[in-house]
Formats: structure tokens, sequence, C-alpha cells
């Protein structure tokens, strides 16, 4: 084990657990997937694994002292729980009142309760950039495909709606054509957004011609960084790519971006841009 400290991963969908367990089994670090019912992690064979229920906080973090944790990372999509009182053990009764608040709340607000709880435990939090440093967004063009200047302001009116909305912690991103805003992220996601402006977006644009349009992400402002960080991948380019989008946008060093190398051959193959914008 590095440094004598085991981490936990606590493990949503997506590809980013994935990839640190497998940066912990490359540093010979211990590590142990957290493992939530309803969340498919089929990745997870030979992977040290604790099983873990809503409703028995108290079992989860005996059983992450047990096998050594003493830092835990957040990393994935994860849907809000339908709770069984039923089921509670003693300490989600004690902490019950900070749950149901934290599951009226939005993304942020939710994740630091959840941080809070974890780390009035004895564990440090830590973030998945610590751990990957190299997936966080770099910053201009990278792609061989620049954004034209209409979509450069398109990208400039989604920084400004994904701004408010993230100060009212709903959402991460917007889509934005010829300065019409096609939709917005909400608790669904972005590959919804994006499935959302393929379906109905074409007939908004108002000049058929122009702009395609562009997906921006950011990190809320205030957001606490060590979790939810925005992610892009892969299917992230194929997405906005089938609701007509010329590219997308991210904030530099404010996103992270899975399989980079995939990501830019998908998107030069198609003559797609990706852009880190620096923060204003």
């Amino acid at each position: 084990m590095s440094g004598g400290e085991g981490l936990a991963i606590v493990a949503g969908t997506g590809t980013l657990p994935r990839l640190l367990a497998d940066e912990c089994v490359r540093l010979g670090r211990d590590y142990t997937i957290i493992k939530f019912p309803d969340v498919d992690l089929a990745w997870t064979s030979g992977h040290p694994i604790i099983p873990a229920e809503f409703e028995k906080p108290g079992r989860l973090f005996s059983d992450m002292h047990r096998v050594g944790c003493t830092e835990v990372v957040f990393a994935g999509g994860m849907r809000r729980p339908k709770l069984n009182p039923l089921r509670f053990d003693l300490k989600m009764l004690r902490i019950l009142p900070k749950v149901l608040a934290g599951l009226r709340s939005g993304d942020d607000a939710a994740l630091r309760l959840a941080a809070g709880i974890f780390e009035a435990e004895g564990f440090r939090l830590v973030a998945a950039q610590q751990l990957l440093a190299d997936l966080v967004s770099p910053a201009g063009v990278l792609t061989f495909t620049s954004p034209s200047e209409a979509d450069l302001q398109d990208i400039e009116r989604a920084r400004a709606i994904v701004s408010a909305l993230g100060a009212v912690d709903v959402g991460q991103a917007a889509v934005v054509a010829q300065g019409i805003c096609l939709g917005l992220e909400t608790i669904q996601g972005t590959d919804r957004l994006l499935n959302f402006v393929a379906v109905g977006g074409e007939e908004f644009r108002p000049d058929p011609n122009g702009a395609k349009g562009v997906l921006f992400k950011a990190p809320k402002p205030g957001q606490d960084r060590r979790m939810d960080l925005p992610t892009v991948g892969p299917q992230t380019i194929r997405n906005a790519m089938d609701a007509g989008l010329a590219g997308i946008a991210v904030e530099a060093d404010g996103a992270l971006m899975l399989d980079l190398p995939q990501m830019l051959r998908i998107a030069n193959d198609a003559g797609f841009f990706i852009y880190g914008v620096e923060k204003s």
C-alpha cells in the first residue's frame, strides 16, 4: 500500500471508478470498491468490494475501517436512493434528518452532506483529479477543427446560462445554437440533455445554414471540486454529434476528460471541435 493509506472508491456508473481502481493497481495501493445496490459495476470482478446499503451506513463505515480505508473518493453517477425505513441501522437513525434534507437539495448540496458524513467518521475526502491529474481538461482547442466566431459567441452565451443554472445548484451544462438555448442539464444528466436536443432541437435553430450549436460544461459557482466535477468522454462526443452540434467546450481545469485520445479520434474524423475555455 502506498503511503499506508487505503482508498475507498464510492463507485457510481461510468468509466471513472474503473480508471481509479486501475490506477491503484498500477501504483500498488490498497483500495476497496464501495458498491451500492442498482449500480451496474460489471467491471469489478477481481477487485476488492464492500457491498453497501444506503440504509446501513454504520455497517459500511465499520467495514471500511476494518479493511484499512483512510481516504474516500466519489466517482461516477448515482441515483438518489429510495430509502426503506424498516432497514435503517442506528447510525442512519442518528443522521436521518441530515440525509432527508440532502435528498431534497441540489446535487452539490447533497454531495457536500455525504462528504461531511464520511469526514465525521474520520475519512479524508480526496478528488478524482488528485489521483488522475492527466484527466483534467487542458486549455485551448484540442482538435484539428476550431470553433468559428459564431461558435465562440454561442459558447459565451452557454457559459452565462451554465453559471446562472449552477448558482441554484441545478446543472452543469447547456446547449446553445445561434444564441438560442436548446436545452439545459438537470438531474437527468448530459446524455439525456443531448438526446433531447437531437430529437427536438433542429426546428429551433433560426437559420438552417447558421451555427449548429455547442455543448458547454463547467463546475457550478462555489462547487466543492472534490466531487462531481463535470465529465466528458467518447460517448459525449458521439451524442453531441448525433444532436447536430459543431463541438463541445468545457472550462479549462474544470472538467475531466475520459479517454481523451479516443475523444480526439472521433472528433477529428468528423470535423468536430473540443475546446477548453479559460476561466474568466
